[in-house]
């Protein structure tokens, strides 16, 4: 057994399922294995067993149960009550307990926000921006508005003092708009923040889709967000990529798995109970096995997934190796890796351009927080 198993499961109650067909959805596509739609949890002693093996599974003094979707609400109430009294049920003495739910948020009501308040969830809410920029991709099945159900959501999340995280993908819809999306997000009351940049390749092609963010403006956006939070909001706000960034003047590791020198850690399990090794890669191909066959331990521990991880650090191009922002990215994402370095290698990330220009801009402030930090 690993003795310092670190993973965060993205856990699929209801798979792909949605109420909303937001176009740039990478979770809904048939690129994707299907699972039918069934519900890890109809089943109770399945859910239980997950639980349970879950559990077992950590080595760290919090266990962390992370639901995802689709839209993981789509499951109900009662499924996550359920859950919850599972998880007490086999939670050892002295660990502690943690949820986290991602959220579109536009079936959150007053019983939902009075659940996840008692039961101490987390919560990630996706808006990218006010009305006019939230809406330009983010749509109800019928093509309409979601903006006014999100942020009604959201506004009962903070009525139950409920701990919240805006999640932001950044597009070619808002990618010119930082401080207007920014501050959009400082005026609702938002204390933790994650920008997500959309990359959508074409097929295998080295080219994305229009709806996709630009990296060099993307690392434009970052810039400008970063250099507002560091002149009025540092302390106040948590942008996680900021954080992130400046784990490094205090020479901690990095917690995203974007920035980690190896991934594997944020495998997913589908609505069936299959384990796929990561959000990004649910196919036949990241497919390591089933719960209902080999513990979660176990397939954590597999070599299978242990290789999907190293490959991230095996397979950067020289020019990464060269870079002096290498420790800051690690080459981020795998997904992302499909364009052609300046020296003609394949396999450099599409946002190098972005990243490298915000881990530059940001380190004289690094250094400086560095200098403190040791003084």
């Amino acid at each position: 057994m690993s003795q310092n198993r670190s993973f965060q499961i993205f856990t699929k109650p209801v798979g792909d399922s949605c109420n909303l067909n937001c176009s740039y959805c990478y979770y809904h596509t048939d690129s994707l294995v299907k699972i039918g739609g069934k519900r890890i949890i109809t089943d109770d002693l399945f859910l239980e067993e997950y639980i349970s093996q879950h559990i077992e599974a950590t080595t760290d003094d919090t266990v962390f149960f992370s639901w995802h979707g689709g839209e993981p609400t789509l499951a109900g109430i009662e499924f996550y009550r359920k859950a919850f009294d599972f998880q007490k049920k086999h939670l050892p003495a002295g660990k502690k307990l943690l949820n986290g739910i991602q959220t579109n948020g536009t079936l959150l009501n007053e019983d939902w926000c009075r659940f996840l308040s008692s039961a101490g969830f987390i919560v990630g809410i996706s808006i990218d921006g006010p009305e006019h920029l939230h809406n330009h991709f983010r749509k109800t099945k019928n093509g309409s508005s979601t903006f006014e159900s999100v942020l009604n959501g959201f506004r009962l999340l903070q009525k139950h003092q409920v701990p919240t995280e805006v999640l932001c993908v950044v597009s070619v819809g808002n990618e010119n708009h930082p401080l207007e999306v920014y501050w959009f997000f400082k005026k609702l009351g938002a204390r933790f923040i994650t920008f997500l940049p959309l990359v959508e390749r074409i097929g295998n092609s080295n080219t994305v889709t229009k709806r996709s963010v630009n990296a060099e403006a993307f690392g434009r956006f970052l810039i400008t967000v970063f250099d507002e939070w560091v002149q009025n909001d540092i302390g106040n706000i948590q942008v996680q990529l900021f954080e992130e960034a400046l784990r490094s003047a205090f020479d901690n590791e990095h917690t995203l798995c974007i920035f980690k020198r190896n991934c594997g850690g944020v495998p997913v399990i589908e609505s069936n109970g299959d384990f796929y090794s990561c959000d990004h890669f649910v196919n036949e191909k990241h497919f390591i096995g089933n719960i209902r066959e080999q513990t979660i331990a176990d397939l954590l521990d597999s070599e299978k997934q242990t290789e999907f991880g190293r490959v991230k650090s095996e397979t950067l191009p020289e020019y990464c190796k060269r870079c002096e922002v290498l420790t800051q990215c690690n080459g981020e994402c795998p997904k992302n890796r499909f364009i052609v370095s300046p020296d003609g290698e394949a396999g450099l990330n599409y946002l190098c351009a972005g990243y490298r220009k915000f881990f530059s801009h940001c380190r004289p402030f690094i250094e400086e927080i560095r200098k403190v930090a040791v003084s």
